[in-house]
């Protein structure tokens, strides 16, 4: 080795950020290694690269003794003297023992202690870059599938998609890009590992963000989101701004900006509705499309009783339960739909009567309120 080899260290220091020093440090101890498995040594070696000229030199480290029993790790107080007039008793004596060949070795050694830490470095500049995306949205491109994963090129490194985080709508082949949600960033052995997930919710929250700037700019607030990925999904969406109409915002012109958002989730049904402080309020609101004649909060329970009109009940539970499910989700509360009908023969107007038990709670979504 030489200065060439230590300028090549000083612009890996400035094109990856890893320190000279601690590359030395990493070679000399790796060397030390070396020199003990070629020359058979005993563990008393120190190596020493040069700073500025990139040379290796080897020295036998040995204890200044009256007798030496070991001359490998031992040396006489006279031969100490005779190097130096300085030495005495207990001092630790360095001999240069640098092998005539050591040259071939030491620049092997380097060699792959200077890979090793490039691989690393990068490993830990990828880890630290997609660490802080977690819980955001990244763009890639298939590279490959196999049965349980899709593998996905985000740029310095390669993502995985798992299958069962695909929606149903989702077909990808090696080379479609494809937008998908950072779940988590994990170190390993073999480098920083990507999770990704077209089904997380979270997905539709950034898609949102990407596509309305009043959500970007923190004016309007997304403040909960349910979804059944590939099928349909809830946003319930707030103003900062009393003169900024949440939902106009999210819809945009000519319906361009949801359009954008459900084109990227493949058809996806996406419902936007306005929150609430009002419980109430933000039970009907979540049961949209669907008109709501009234809603009566049960706090101890945390059971919202929605009321609608008897032609409104299939569309306010949906097809198989789904609105009436969603919208449980999306305001943490269990809801309950009665149709006017219903609610009047139970005597749900004006007050709870008392025969209005639990059994009466739930009946046409005991099925669904409990689902995932």
């Amino acid at each position: 080795m030489n200065a060439e080899f230590i300028d090549a260290l000083e612009q890996l220091q400035r094109e990856k950020g890893i320190d000279k020093d601690t590359l030395l440090e990493a070679i000399e101890a790796a060397l030390i290694s070396g020199y003990k498995r070629n020359f058979n040594s005993a563990p008393n070696v120190r190596v020493e690269i040069g700073r500025d000229t990139g040379i290796v030199k080897v020295f036998a480290r040995k204890t200044v003794v009256e007798q030496p029993v070991d001359t490998r790790l031992e040396i006489s107080l006279d031969a100490a003297l005779d190097i130096s007039p300085t030495y005495q008793l207990g001092d630790v004596v360095e001999i240069e023992v640098t092998p005539r060949d050591f040259g071939r070795i030491a620049a092997q050694t380097a060699k792959q202690v200077v890979t090793q830490r490039i691989r690393e470095a990068e490993r830990s500049i990828v880890y630290s870059k997609f660490v802080d995306r977690e819980e955001d949205i990244v763009s890639g491109v298939v590279q490959r599938q196999d049965a349980r994963m899709l593998y996905v090129d985000v740029g310095q490194t390669e993502a995985v998609l798992p299958l069962a985080e695909l929606m149903p709508t989702d077909q990808f082949k090696p080379g479609d890009r494809v937008k998908a949600y950072i779940t988590r960033v994990e170190r390993t052995t073999k480098g920083p590992q990507i999770v990704l997930s077209r089904t997380h919710p979270g997905l539709l929250k950034r898609l949102f963000e990407l596509e309305v700037p009043e959500i970007f700019e923190g004016v309007v607030e997304i403040k909960s989101v349910a979804r059944e990925a590939g099928h349909r999904s809830k946003i319930a969406v707030h103003s900062r701004n009393p003169e900024v109409d949440p939902i106009g915002a999210c819809v945009g012109s000519r319906g361009m900006r949801v359009q954008a958002v459900v084109n990227e989730l493949h058809g996806e049904k996406v419902d936007i509705v306005k929150w609430s402080e009002d419980p109430a309020e933000f039970v009907a609101n979540a049961l949209s499309p669907a008109k709501v004649v009234s809603v009566q909060i049960l706090e101890d329970e945390k059971i919202a009783r929605a009321i609608v009109p008897d032609y409104q009940l299939s569309l306010a539970i949906g097809k198989e339960g789904q609105n009436a499910r969603l919208a449980a989700k999306l305001t943490a509360w269990k809801i309950d739909i009665k149709s006017e009908t219903q609610a009047a023969e139970l005597g749900m107007f004006g007050r709870l009567t008392e025969e209005d038990d639990e059994d009466d709670i739930g009946t046409l979504s005991a099925d669904w309120l409990n689902e995932p």
